[in-house]
């Protein structure tokens, strides 16, 4: 249910994303969850979300240059299937990346299970900063991955509810 999500910067350009999960593929390490952004939207948000809290990640002179800077690349989250071996061979590469705790979990491949973990989570007051999930037409299972404000508590709520497997 907690995994570790990877969250790495990869130059927008082609053939990026097929090095990236080459290495990948030649140290058997599996994809299970991927979603890609323009990373000049991830630092607006972040930027903006920071204003508000007063907690600036730049003087705001500097942040024309981050967007512009930000805009030669992607914000890649992604799961693993063996996130030891993976943040090793980012290290190695080069690769600048951090990594976060999220949700995932594993639900019925059918209408309404979205809207029922999406209400479980507002009915516990927990705000949700992204998701992303893909689930096959026809396909009993999908796998939704939830990047929630508080971690500990959702994850709780979860493990409490044996939710690992909803639906």
């Amino acid at each position: 249910m907690v995994r570790t999500e990877i969250q790495l910067f990869l130059m927008n350009a082609p053939g990026e994303l097929g090095r990236l999960a080459s290495l990948f593929s030649e140290a058997d390490v599996n994809i299970d969850a991927l979603t890609i952004q323009d990373a000049s939207d991830y630092v607006k948000e972040l930027f903006k979300a920071r204003g508000k809290s007063l907690k600036r990640i730049a003087p705001a002179a500097s942040y024309g240059s981050m967007q512009k800077d930000s805009a030669a690349y992607a914000l890649i989250r992604m799961l693993v299937s063996d996130t030891d071996r993976a943040i090793d061979l980012l290290s190695a590469k080069g690769y600048i990346f951090d990594i976060m705790p999220v949700i995932a979990l594993t639900i019925d491949n059918r209408p309404g299970m979205l809207a029922e973990l999406a209400r479980k989570f507002g009915e516990e007051g927990i705000n949700i900063n992204y998701v992303y999930g893909s689930a096959l037409p026809g396909e009993t299972g999908a796998l939704f991955v939830f990047s929630p404000e508080d971690i500990d508590l959702a994850a709780r709520i979860f493990r409490e509810e044996g939710d690992e497997q909803p639906g």
